[in-house]
């Protein structure tokens, strides 16, 4: 069972399973234990905790709940050369992720203007299921976008060079390799690029309404009333493809390697091995395609801001990784090692002075964006040392599901969402009416509270509330 360490941490100690080689971790308070023990995150926790090679402890951030393998929410970090790599670790949207854009606009700029504004960028990004994009880039220019990802976008026109210094790893992941990304996940990627897709996907346009950290807030250049726009897409059928490849390719692998796992999606292999190398690299070109996903939908951000309001200079203040493994530097156990960090459904949160932050951002931390649910509302918050010290530099990213998409869509029509959003003064638009159901605000927990664990519990520190004016979902 839980051991309750504080008012944000809850142990699971390695005696609670057979073959847990580390300890796991969940960070909630009282009320969000009591609900992450109604489904399986504590026994993913627990199963995470079996992998070989892995260092720290296995965590689960406030927003967790049970995914594949892994908990949505999950982080865990593997020494390189003893510990192994999961694609369940990863999960299928590889490099889903957050844009933050920050616009010379406030809200009494845009108000009579808002409903105009989000019926353009309606028009000019294409959202849903199987979307297809605006462009249409060869097969050999896919390869290109696979390899340099937001780089390939600001190289052909889209965007600023300016914008690849507040994306992380400058929105290039190395050491990417398209030859390992099959021709099945290239073909259904081929045409998405651009599209912001369906599901918990979305693009807002809010309001800063609190700002709790004023010197960090100027620093990333956000004010009270200042209007914003927060992008959440990834890698689309191309990202999920190639992670239904490689859990196949590791299913095989296991026997191999003599692993044996206590949950068949565990699927792993050493990181030093082939298919793991082959793995990291694939994934790599799939975080790139995100990368540039959402570059391109950043640029029609701003053309739509330019034609109805007549200025387009909205610029980045971060992007990060939701899905990923990355080779990071960490403290473990008093000494420096290189690990493999897995973060699924988590956010990188670097402190100030770290290495792989732009200078100008250097002296505050990296902006760690938490997105709530539609008609809630999302905040910004900054990385910290304890982060550093406890979460191998991660935090929670988002508000985390409370109830599945099937029971949200049985729960609420489409109608009673539409009026309930237009109470509240937010306009929408989507693509389907189930897309709209199944993403209900109540279908999420409560972002403010998952949020206020982060800041309490020292993982991240809250800079500023921003509240949702206009949505548009998949």
């Amino acid at each position: 069972m839980f051991q309750k360490i504080d008012n944000y941490r809850y142990l699971i100690p390695k005696s609670y399973k057979q073959g847990m080689r580390i300890d796991g971790l969940i960070y909630a308070d009282d009320e969000m234990i009591k609900h992450i023990e109604k489904d399986q995150t504590k026994e993913q926790v627990a199963n995470v905790a079996t992998l070989p090679g892995l260092v720290g402890r296995s965590l689960a951030m406030p927003d967790a709940h049970q995914g594949y393998g892994f908990c949505i929410g999950g982080v865990a970090a593997a020494d390189v050369d003893e510990g192994i790599v999961s694609a369940g670790g990863v999960g299928f949207d590889i490099n889903c992720g957050v844009r933050l854009l920050q616009t010379p606009f406030e809200l009494k700029d845009v108000k009579q203007k808002l409903e105009i504004l989000l019926n353009q960028l309606f028009r000019d990004i294409p959202c849903g299921t199987g979307k297809k994009g605006i462009l249409n880039v060869t097969k050999t220019e896919l390869d290109n976008v696979l390899s340099d990802g937001a780089m390939w976008a600001v190289r052909n026109s889209y965007g600023l060079e300016e914008d690849l210094r507040h994306i992380e790893e400058y929105g290039k992941i190395p050491n990417a390799d398209p030859a390992l990304v099959s021709p099945h996940a290239k073909d259904r990627g081929h045409h998405q690029l651009g599209t912001l897709g369906s599901g918990n996907h979305f693009l807002e346009i809010q309001v800063v309404t609190e700002v709790f950290d004023r010197e960090v807030a100027q620093k990333f250049g956000l004010h009270i009333d200042q209007i914003v726009v927060l992008i959440h897409s990834g890698s689309r059928g191309l990202g999920h493809q190639v992670c239904t490849d490689y859990l196949d390719t590791m299913q095989g692998g296991m026997k191999r390697y003599g692993i044996s796992v206590v949950d068949r999606q565990l699927a792993c292999v050493p990181i030093k091995s082939q298919e793991g190398q082959n793995y990291l690299k694939a994934m790599a070109a799939s975080a790139n395609f995100a990368f540039a996903n959402r570059q391109m939908i950043t640029h029609w951000t701003r053309e739509a801001f330019q034609r109805i309001l007549g200025n387009g200079n909205l610029r980045i203040v971060y992007d990060v990784c939701h899905n990923i493994a990355k080779y990071e530097d960490h403290d473990v156990e008093g000494t420096k090692k290189k690990v493999l960090v897995h973060r699924k459904g988590a956010t990188r949160a670097f402190p100030k002075d770290h290495p792989a932050l732009p200078e100008e951002l250097r002296d505050v931390g990296q902006p760690v964006l938490i997105p709530g649910s539609m008609g809630t509302c999302s905040y910004v918050l900054v990385g910290t040392e304890q982060a550093m010290k406890e979460t191998f530099g991660s935090s929670c990213h988002g508000a985390g599901r409370s109830k599945s998409r099937t029971q949200a869509k049985k729960e609420t029509s489409a109608e009673q969402l539409l009026l309930e959003m237009k109470g509240k003064g937010i306009f929408v638009r989507s693509e389907t009416r189930s897309g709209l159901t199944e993403e209900k605000p109540d279908a999420y927990k409560d972002v403010s509270r998952v949020v206020d664990v982060v800041h309490g519990a020292g993982i991240a520190r809250k800079v500023a509330k921003l509240v949702p004016l206009a949505v548009m979902k998949g």
